[in-house]
């Protein structure tokens, strides 16, 4: 009897645990009491996504008639930021995942331009964001991003010369916070923005920036993007705010032989006239770039740019030669040409000159202080 009763208890606990087995088998997604286990095997995975792994290096030599900084770095330093050295701007690795429902991005980068320009706070990130599917055409990002404002980027393969115009560098080129994307069709799309701050991974004070962008495409060789971004950078403890309002509006043609582009960059800034603080301020910027490809593999290129801070709503004080405070004034050209040895990759060589104006003389070369700065760059990237 006792045999018997051992003989079914044996074969009712088999059953169990087959049916526990095939009932498990259909059951994956549940997670719970699963973080602390010694061998957690059983993580969830959406099976639809895409996930994408690139890589990407960008080396350089430059020469600049301007002393280096205490840090070692040229002034303005994004792109090739050592003087008479060559080195790497940037060696960076991403992973993309993509599905219907979700995406997620990570770029961890190194190298001398995150040393040079990027956030003190987690340097070695470049972008990192996840989004989901709100509803149909509506996504909601959130995380670090690479910034959506102007022509160029902080990728020298994204554009089209080697250094990054004067307007770029003031620019907000690193944000985090969250994005609200409607891609009503692939010629329109409509962004709303609220991010920590103008151009910081980490909150300044208790004020957000918030913005929005507009993106048309009206033909598949002209794109027309318009953005706006209104914060304060003001410090909590600071009684006069100042208030600030950012516009960018970029246009460029593409077509065989020719890439074009336009951009132009109007700010204000409440209670910040340097000589009237209880004014409001204004500052200008613009640049207008074009590429001629001849073939290919081989293609040149120049850019025109100017910047008008007199109130230093973005730039750092100035004493000019009149021992007056101001923001910095300055002109800029650029000439390079560009070899493609095969299409993921480039060599360019190019030259720059900024020009200030003649009170503003904010370059410092063979013991004289100047207003004026030669630059001579050579790049070479590649990326898989």
């Amino acid at each position: 009897m006792k045999n018997a009763l051992f003989v079914l208890l044996l074969f009712v606990a088999f059953s169990s645990k087959a049916q526990l087995i095939k009932w498990h088998k259909h059951d994956t997604t549940d997670m719970t009491f699963s973080g602390t286990k010694i061998n957690p095997y059983d993580v969830e995975y959406d099976t639809s996504g895409k996930v994408t792994l690139s890589g990407y290096v960008d080396t350089y030599y430059s020469f600049y008639s301007d002393s280096s900084s205490v840090s070692g770095f040229s002034k303005f330093p994004t792109i090739a930021p050592r003087n008479n050295q060559v080195g790497i701007n940037m060696l960076q690795l991403s992973a993309k995942y993509e599905s219907s429902q979700f995406r997620g991005t990570v770029t961890l980068f190194g190298g001398d331009c995150p040393q040079a320009s990027w956030s003190n706070h987690l340097n070695f990130i470049q972008e990192a964001n996840a989004g989901f599917r709100v509803v149909k055409k509506l996504w909601l990002d959130a995380g670090f991003f690479r910034t959506h404002i102007g022509l160029e980027s902080i990728q020298p393969r994204e554009n089209m010369t080697m250094s990054l115009a004067t307007t770029t560098y003031f620019e907000p080129y690193f944000l985090s916070g969250l994005k609200l994307t409607w891609q009503q069709s692939k010629k329109l799309a409509i962004q709303l923005n609220a991010f920590n701050s103008f151009n910081q991974f980490l909150e300044t004070n208790k004020n957000k920036a918030v913005g929005f962008s507009i993106a048309y495409v009206p033909t598949n060789k002209i794109t027309a993007t318009f953005s706006s971004i209104y914060c304060d950078e003001s410090p909590d403890t600071m009684k006069v705010k100042h208030q600030r309002l950012y516009n960018n509006l970029c246009l460029t043609y593409k077509s065989s032989h020719w890439i074009l582009g336009l951009e132009s960059n109007v700010g204000i800034q409440a209670n910040s006239v340097l000589t009237d603080p209880a004014k409001t301020a204004f500052m200008f910027s613009a640049l207008l770039a074009a590429k001629y490809r001849m073939t290919p593999k081989w293609a040149l290129y120049g850019r025109a740019e100017v910047f008008e801070d007199p109130n230093e709503l973005l730039t750092g004080p100035v004493i000019n030669s009149d021992h007056q405070l101001v923001g910095i004034d300055l002109v800029g050209g650029t000439l390079g040409f560009e070899f493609k040895p095969i299409p993921n990759s480039y060599f360019r060589i190019e030259s720059r000159v900024l020009h200030t104006t003649a009170n503003e003389k904010i370059f410092y070369f063979n013991n004289n202080y100047q207003n004026q700065r030669m630059e001579f760059i050579v790049g070479l990237g590649f990326w898989f």
